[in-house]
């Protein structure tokens, strides 16, 4: 796995998270990490964007931001308003690729979901990935809705050719309702794909050090951690099974 994409099912689910998580548990091995950030929406010139972040929580060797466009839409709409080039696939591509010569990993963090367009042509991060012959880590929500928008996902990735690697719940809640607790379970089949982790909500919060310290923990062993996805599951549905009212969707 020289190259990883790492979408989601939406915004704001969690992807800079996972992505930091994988990033840190591949750095604590020994590994080194760049981090791409094809296009940045929604930050300012002087802000620190997701892929700085990244660096941040992880620890990662470097990153690399190819686009930068200041209003918080899709990449191809907050270009065209900013009067801007945008970032095709290809450039993407060109610019993953060299990465990838220089780091043993290199984890590609898109904006949004996997078919948001980039460009006025309608590239997206699919046709990237598709470019790289890279697998798609997707990450997704915990709670109701989420098995309709990975289904959607998942079949967008076959009908392209392109391999996921997995799903990863980006917020795992501190409480979970009843939608999230079943999610677990029914994840796998609607992505047709392997459950990869769950990361706590809040976690981006953390100090780095803690953050790093308890990351392999959230990640199964496929991205290099220790989180077992049938132990998690069990443990939540035995809670839920001795306090069945305790939580409703």
């Amino acid at each position: 796995m020289g190259i990883v994409v790492v979408s989601g099912t939406g915004t704001e689910i969690g992807k800079t998270v996972v992505t930091a998580a994988v990033a840190a548990v591949a750095t604590a091995a020994g590994r080194s990490v760049a981090v791409l950030k094809p296009a940045q929406t929604g930050v300012g010139p002087a802000e620190r964007g997701d892929a700085d972040e990244v660096v941040r929580l992880s620890g990662a060797a470097g990153s690399v931001e190819l686009g930068r466009f200041p209003e918080p839409l899709a990449p191809g709409t907050a270009a065209r308003r900013a009067g801007l080039a945008p970032v095709g696939p290809r450039e993407v591509a060109e610019a993953a690729r060299k990465l990838a010569a220089e780091h043993d990993l290199v984890l590609v963090e898109g904006a949004g979901g996997l078919l948001v367009r980039f460009d006025e042509e309608g590239g997206t991060l699919a046709d990237a990935a598709a470019l790289l012959g890279a697998p798609v880590l997707v990450v997704v929500p915990a709670g109701l809705g989420t098995l309709n928008s990975t289904t959607l996902t998942a079949e967008a990735l076959r009908t392209r050719g392109i391999e996921q690697l997995g799903v990863v719940v980006g917020s795992w809640p501190a409480e979970p309702d009843l939608a999230a607790r079943c999610n677990l379970a029914d994840l796998p089949e609607a992505a047709g794909a392997p459950l990869l982790g769950a990361v706590p909500e809040g976690s981006g919060a953390l100090d780095p050090a803690e953050f790093r310290a308890a990351a392999g923990g959230w990640l199964g062993p496929a991205l290099g951690g220790s989180w077992d996805a049938e132990v998690f599951g069990e443990r939540f549905a035995a809670a839920f099974e001795q306090h069945p009212g305790a939580s409703t969707p």
